[in-house]
């Protein structure tokens, strides 16, 4: 399958914004973000594994889809001075309309917020509940296979004026596939997550910031936006929501601005996305808003013409 077949995605209609930005790995960030959690499992598709955290259960097959009710999180407190009612005025900042990754330029200050591997019932919800709460607008980069059987779920992300994003089919490493077969995951993800939200989506994160330069100079040249990472809140390892919070908050005092990395997965993320969003607000930090911009139109007839 060829990457044209994303220029036909891009060109179906412009109605959901996008982000990206540029990214210096670390090797912690490149580990899976599908550590176990204490709750019942999640009905996650996709490898299960964490070779840091000590005693941690690594899962080498395919979950399969079960029925369990999702159970909320008991004995957090993480209370922060807006994080009971509804936030007045928020901190929302400006909106950036991008169509490639060299576009976004932070200013001092500015954040934005993204969440991977969703959505997922009972967690995903939790996330947007705190979003609107304090009046954000965040990125979720959808995993294909999620958003495909839980499309009322992704649709109810694009609706209420979140960016979306896609993050191939099944979660896979593309590094270790093959050049075709890494395309054919990225399309298959990226027209699922389209279906499920009905929205264009024009940008892209690698499962475990796996690339390759090859595949991220034809995704830019189909005007597939590569989004990264600058602060990456580590809510994979098994963490109390204090730690992240904490933890985060550290690396963009650190940074002073940046896309976080985030998992809509986890209930330990949106149990500490509210003292998060607290301390980003107390602190002047403003939640930058992306959209996605029509790619050139020489760009696009090109591609379509190979």
């Amino acid at each position: 399958m060829r990457l044209r077949s994303l220029v036909y995605v891009l060109l179906a209609g412009l109605t959901v914004t996008g982000c990206a930005t540029k990214h210096q790995k670390d090797s912690s960030a490149t580990k899976t973000a599908f550590a176990p959690v204490q709750e019942t499992a999640a009905p996650e598709a996709l490898q299960t594994e964490d070779t840091r955290s000590a005693g941690l259960e690594q899962i080498s097959k395919k979950m399969t889809l079960m029925n369990a009710p999702w159970f909320r999180p008991v004995g957090f407190s993480l209370r922060g001075p807006d994080s009971e009612a509804n936030v007045q005025g928020g901190f929302s900042g400006r909106t950036l309309t991008v169509s490639a990754a060299s576009q976004i330029q932070l200013k001092d200050k500015e954040i934005i917020l993204t969440f991977d591997d969703g959505p997922i019932p009972g967690r995903t919800e939790r996330v947007l509940d705190v979003l609107d709460r304090f009046h954000v607008k965040a990125t979720f980069l959808m995993v294909g296979q999620m958003a495909r059987n839980y499309s009322a779920l992704a649709s109810r992300v694009a609706a209420e004026g979140h960016t979306i994003g896609s993050h191939t089919y099944d979660h896979a490493n593309l590094q270790t596939k093959g050049h075709d077969r890494a395309i054919s995951d990225i399309v298959s993800g990226d027209a699922a997550v389209r279906k499920a939200t009905g929205s264009t989506v024009g940008f892209f994160r690698f499962p475990y910031l796996a690339d390759t330069p090859q595949l991220r100079r034809e995704l830019a040249a189909a005007g597939i936006v590569v989004l990264d990472v600058d602060i990456d809140s580590k809510d994979y390892f098994a963490s109390t929501p204090e730690a992240i919070a904490a933890r985060t908050m550290a690396v963009v005092r650190a940074k002073r601005k940046g896309i976080i990395l985030m998992h809509d997965i986890h209930t330990r993320t949106s149990a500490m996305l509210p003292a998060l969003l607290s301390m980003l607000k107390s602190e002047g930090y403003s939640i930058v808003s992306l959209r996605y911009g029509r790619p050139k139109a020489g760009t696009v007839v090109a591609l379509a013409g190979q």
